[in-house]
């Protein structure tokens, strides 16, 4: 099968969880590190599907990348290639398909629940699941682009996550490790010191604390997910 090709932007962002479902099933990826200066691929063809990492950027900056990254992703929606979005790669995927992404009402970083939509198509996804704890790192959030169906939500944003048809959109990461959150609150520090009166953001470490008894749910989770965004590749 054609490998599946996975976006960094950023060193320390990378697909963690994911990339480890991906071994143990053996199935081909490519990471285009963005932040490293790898070019855009043109045609969405090249690849079974497109995954979408984070980063501390937003989507409405005047970055070069960006540019080509959305037509990319209008030539994978056109085409049905299956796409999967964690933040930032959701916010991409969003904007390429016109919703708007804004400034959250609330920031959020650290580990705080979700609850799973009451609909068919958040069944069909999550199966039994009801709501999780997963981690959080954004301030901005996306709307809903049309036809998409919400998935998730929490108590500071109401698109936690969304689904199109094969593909699925997430604001919150489910592809952490714990090598990961340790980066990234050495990387936040600053972010951290700023935001520490939002009632939606935790220490550096509390988050680490809690990451022993969190992680192996939420990889539950992930597994979940990324199981079935695998039936809409093509073989």
């Amino acid at each position: 099968m054609k490998p599946i090709a996975i976006f960094r932007h950023v060193s320390h962002e990378g697909p963690g969880y994911f990339a480890e479902f991906l071994n143990q099933h053996a199935i081909p990826w490519e990471l285009i590190r963005i932040d490293a200066g790898d070019s855009v691929p043109r045609n969405a063809r090249d690849y079974s599907g497109l995954v979408f990492m984070g980063g501390p950027m937003s989507v409405n900056d005047d970055l070069p990348w960006i540019l080509f990254t959305l037509p990319l992703i209008r030539d994978a929606f056109a085409h049905d290639v299956p796409m999967l979005g964690h933040c930032l790669g959701g916010q991409l995927i969003s904007k390429a398909l016109d919703a708007v992404i804004s400034k959250s009402p609330i920031k959020e970083i650290g580990w705080g629940k979700v609850q799973v939509s009451d609909n068919a198509t958040a069944r069909e996804w999550f199966g039994d699941i009801k709501s999780f704890d997963s981690f959080h790192w954004h301030g901005e959030t996306f709307s809903l682009p049309q036809d998409a169906v919400n998935l998730l939500s929490s108590a500071h944003c109401a698109n936690q996550a969304y689904a199109i048809g094969k593909h699925l959109v997430m604001q919150c990461h489910v592809e952490m490790l714990a090598p990961m959150v340790r980066e990234w609150c050495d990387a936040g520090t600053d972010e951290l010191a700023a935001s520490a009166s939002s009632p939606a953001v935790q220490s550096a470490q509390l988050m680490q604390e809690q990451a022993a008894e969190k992680l192996p749910k939420l990889q539950l989770v992930a597994e979940q997910l990324y199981r079935h965004w695998l039936h809409g590749l093509e073989q």
